[in-house]
């Protein structure tokens, strides 16, 4: 049982459609995969030849409060800097982009067998009205049919339906229109994510294990998988974003200086002893003999803010893990629920050191990380290359087999 393609909003005109159409194989050139998040703008032009690799990728970062909580808040800051991001960069204005914030809805229905397209889709808009926690007529819908499963009730049809909200979704597309681009579709983050970071096993030959994905970055985007197909997925935190924006707050700093400090604090080293509170070494009556205690105050100064910034970090881990043993448990519970074997972090946290560790040791889960796979080391700037999981996840039509 495998999804074998996205979830796709077909945009054929300026008037959004009644659903999200699934995604199929077009002719003609690349498709870009856009992923738009708080504070970060990310597009990956990748090729799928047994996993799929990035072959060029162009990366910037948003001003604060363009996106919140993974939805559009200013289209025309959005739309400056997608013109920016890909002037000059040869990459294709299709595009598909990545939508995850909590108005989105993914389910699994199991229906009467049913084999006519239209009388499924017309069972599946039935059982969407009391699954979908949205008014039908503000949401945009698509499913994709699994296949039949034997259950003790008998045969039935397994169907995974996502929904979104139009007014949100329409937003999304604007900006991105707005720019110049012509967007072929909309996807969830999370199963792009799956899609850039399943690594087929030997043990999926059965059953395959389930896997918990998680994207820490702008947001915290999470996504339980069987194989490659998406059981589950939530938006959990605020992210990375979240965190920088309290310690510009805290310090009273640009948020481009504090996310800057969040990504060089090593969490694996030890935390440095805090200095007690220095005297003002800056005072007109001080000598030449204080010079000692000015670099020591530095120093002191220094250790508070590293240990803000590591204050800030590990609180927001335990938010994360608290927001993900909730969804984990709440997954468990569903009659087709069930343990995952681990978990494979991917986002900007990926670039701290100690955070993969940190977050294992909060959530009690095996932590790995899966890199994005690049056509040549060059495609991306280091400090950058974990963050295209979900742009390269989404320029691709299928899960690599």
């Amino acid at each position: 049982m495998q999804l074998p393609s996205s979830l796709q909003t077909k945009l054929p005109s300026v008037h959004m459609p009644s659903g999200l159409g699934i995604a199929r194989k077009r002719s003609g050139a690349d498709i870009v995969g856009l992923d738009i998040q708080p504070g970060f703008i990310a597009a990956v032009r990748g090729r799928v030849n047994g996993s799929i690799v990035a072959e060029q990728a162009a990366c910037m970062t948003l001003p604060a409060d363009t996106m919140r909580d993974g939805e559009v808040v200013d289209e025309s800051v959005i739309a400056d800097a997608l013109r920016e991001l890909f002037a000059g960069s040869g990459m294709n204005k299709r595009v598909r982009v990545g939508v995850a914030n909590q108005r989105t809805v993914l389910r699994t229905l199991e229906l009467p067998p049913v084999t006519d397209h239209k009388e499924l889709a017309a069972a599946v808009t039935f059982q969407a009205q009391d699954q979908v926690p949205m008014p039908l007529s503000n949401a945009v819908l698509d499913f994709h049919p699994l296949g039949i499963v034997d259950t003790p009730a008998g045969p039935r049809q397994r169907v995974v339906l996502v929904a979104a909200q139009r007014d949100m979704i329409e937003r999304l597309v604007a900006a991105v229109r707005r720019a110049g681009l012509n967007p072929e579709g909309v996807d969830l983050s999370a199963f792009a994510l799956i899609r850039s970071l399943y690594r087929p096993s030997s043990d999926d030959a059965g059953t395959p294990s389930r896997v918990l994905y998680l994207n820490v970055d702008g947001l915290t985007n999470l996504a339980i998988a069987e194989g490659s197909t998406c059981r589950f997925t939530r938006v959990v935190g605020s992210g990375l974003e979240g965190m920088a924006v309290e310690l510009a707050e805290r310090r009273a700093i640009a948020l481009a200086d504090a996310r800057a400090m969040i990504a060089e604090v090593d969490l694996g080293q030890p935390a440095p002893p805090i200095s007690s509170p220095v005297p003002d070494a800056l005072s007109e009556d001080h000598d030449e003999d204080d010079d000692d205690d000015d670099l020591e105050a530095t120093g002191a100064i220094d250790d508070a803010v590293n240990a803000d910034i590591r204050a800030i970090l590990e609180s927001g881990i335990r938010d994360i893990s608290g927001e993900v043993r909730n969804s984990l448990d709440f997954h468990r519970s569903q009659e087709e629920g069930g343990e995952v074997s681990h978990a494979i972090l991917s986002g900007a946290a990926q670039d701290i050191p100690g955070f993969a560790e940190t977050l294992q040791s909060s959530l009690g889960v095996e932590v790995r990380s899966h890199n994005v796979g690049m056509a040549d080391e060059r495609v991306a700037d280091p400090r950058s290359a974990h963050r295209l999981a979900v742009a390269t996840g989404l320029s691709a039509m299928e899960c690599p087999q």
